[in-house]
């Protein structure tokens, strides 16, 4: 499957929400925009920490471990 790009998923997102707005009691257009905005966060996250990763130095184990820690949910 082709990675989608953040500018189509914003497009994706921006039609859900007008559709939302049309019938706003409707459960699955509701649904559909929580899943597209939340799809729409990670890609851009996922961006910016490659972006990051790419110029930062090589990390150690230890600094990896921490950092999927962070990502995890998890205490450091």
């Amino acid at each position: 499957m082709p990675e989608v790009s953040l500018a189509s998923r914003r497009a994706e997102l921006a039609r859900a929400e007008r559709q939302k707005r049309l019938k706003p009691g409707d459960p699955e257009r509701v649904e559909r925009a929580r899943q597209l905005r939340s799809d729409y966060k990670a890609e851009k996250l996922a961006e910016y920490v490659a972006k990051v990763v790419d110029a930062a130095p090589p990390l150690t184990p230890a600094q990896r471990d921490r950092i999927a820690a962070l990502l995890r949910g998890g205490a450091i």
